[in-house]
């Protein structure tokens, strides 16, 4: 992970740099804004900035946001500071962190804002045969192509295929193709020249150049427009690029990763893929199995996500009811991998004591899982883990007839952030909701005249 440290943290930035060290950050500063958006620009890039909070915060996230670079802001400040810490975050900062640095605090922050990962967590042989595939084409500089389901891990398993390569010392970029309008994606990877547009105050280097001796990972790649998939596969023919704007072409030496949630092939018959890019890009294929084809791995990953978030909130790690387990079996999991992640994390909160019981867990869909457990074993007897399970949804049901949609989200919303200790970041992930979409909503609560936990602020309820 690149951290880039902006301002002199009010005297504590050689602290804060080397506990980021040796918590396996790569860590890099700049004086003010001006210097860290100038590093940003030259393609030194970083994956999480820690700002001053003496600096205009406020200002640098929408340099951010105007010149398109999605980096999450860390201010830090002398302190706990409420006010301080809440301008901060209302002017875009996603955390606040107290100075002098904590390490365990900075550890945290440094691995819910920009987690990296390149373990994969599994148990199933049918993930077996995948991470066999992975282990063999990792060391080479092929091309590939990683399918699968929305939120079945396409992007860890690109993460592993770099740590397992001869370029794992050097930088792995991601670009979510996606997520960018395709007006401004040409720019994201290629770069630009100044002048090249309108709103093209400066240089600016490409994703292209940016990932230079390392890997490149073009996620989502099925989103990309045709025009541009004429433009990258000459980048990906030539191992050069021309940057929007320039007359000059510029080598680089990449090695290229792709995902898609499509398949490729129904998209190269219906003219939405280019048929000569597929096959550059799919020199291997790897495959990521849906959840629900490697039961196996149900509980080793409910168990690790346990762990994880249990650590992450400092609470002891909760055991896991059989009865919850077998729910977690039965489940469809829609969401994969992901959807099973945020059920722990929302268990681990919602634990009560040492064990996660079924009131503990809330899956998607859940009335109609009961609707069709019930239906499946009609005449036959239910169980008891599906009665308690309807029970406490019935029980539920009755606690808030009576009370508006509106009124069951705010107290929701701000019971999630108390156990969160009012950080943003980690309510909205478990809220399964958009830190914007939070920030809003906390906002009209505020302006209501609702009191909000600030960041190391909330009570944990009792067991």
């Amino acid at each position: 992970m690149r951290l880039l440290i902006v301002g002199t943290l009010q005297g504590h930035i050689v602290t804060a740099g080397k506990l980021a060290l040796e918590k396996g950050a790569k860590v890099a500063h700049a004086e003010s804004i001006d210097g860290a958006m100038q590093a940003l620009r030259s393609g030194q890039g970083a994956d999480l900035l820690m700002v001053d909070v003496e600096l205009d915060v406020g200002s640098l996230c929408v340099s951010l946001q105007t010149e398109r670079f999605s980096i999450p802001v860390v201010a830090c400040g002398i302190g706990t500071e409420p006010a301080r810490a809440g301008d901060a975050i209302r002017a875009g900062a996603k955390e606040y962190i107290p100075l002098p640095p904590d390490a365990e605090l900075i550890a945290a922050v440094l691995a819910a804002v920009v987690e990296e990962t390149n373990t994969v967590v599994f148990q199933d042989p049918v993930m077996s045969n995948v991470l066999r595939l992975a282990e063999q084409v990792a060391p080479s500089n092929a091309s590939v192509l990683i399918t699968g389901e929305s939120g079945t891990g396409k992007e860890v398993m690109a993460r592993f295929l770099h740590g397992k390569s001869r370029r794992a010392s050097e930088v792995f970029i991601s670009v979510n193709c996606a997520a960018i309008p395709e007006n401004l994606l040409e720019s994201e990877l290629f770069g630009h020249e100044k002048g090249a547009f309108t709103g093209a105050i400066t240089r600016r280097i490409g994703k292209f150049e940016e990932a230079n001796g390392g890997t490149l990972l073009l996620d989502e790649i099925s989103e990309m427009h045709p025009r541009l998939q004429a433009k990258l596969l000459r980048a990906i023919q030539e191992r050069e690029i021309d940057r929007v704007g320039g007359n000059q072409s510029i080598k680089v030496n990449i090695r290229l990763l792709a995902t898609s949630n499509r398949d490729l092939e129904e998209e190269v018959r219906t003219g939405g893929f280019r048929e000569d890019l597929y096959y550059r890009l799919n020199v291997v294929n790897i495959a990521l199995p849906a959840l629900r084809e490697r039961p196996l791995d149900i509980q080793v990953l409910a168990e690790h996500f346990i762990t994880k978030y249990a650590d992450a909130n400092g609470v002891p790690v909760p055991d896991l009811d059989p009865d919850v387990l077998e729910m977690l079996k039965r489940h469809h999991w829609r969401g994969n991998v992901r959807e099973l992640e945020n059920t722990m994390h929302r268990a681990v909160l919602f634990a009560r004591g040492d064990r996660i019981s079924s009131d503990c867990v809330v899956l998607s869909g859940q009335k109609l899982s009961a609707d069709a457990v019930a239906a499946s074993e009609a005449g036959a007897g239910m169980t008891t883990a599906s009665a308690s399970q309807i029970g406490h949804a019935e029980g539920a049901a009755r606690d808030l007839v009576g009370r508006t949609v509106a009124a069951v989200e705010k107290d929701l919303i701000i019971d999630t952030l108390q156990h969160c200790f009012g950080y943003r970041t980690h309510a909205a992930s478990i809220l399964g909701i958009s830190i914007r979409t939070l920030r809003n909503k906390l906002k009209l609560y505020s302006e209501s005249g609702v009191a909000l936990p600030m960041p190391g602020e909330g009570e944990r309820p009792a067991p």
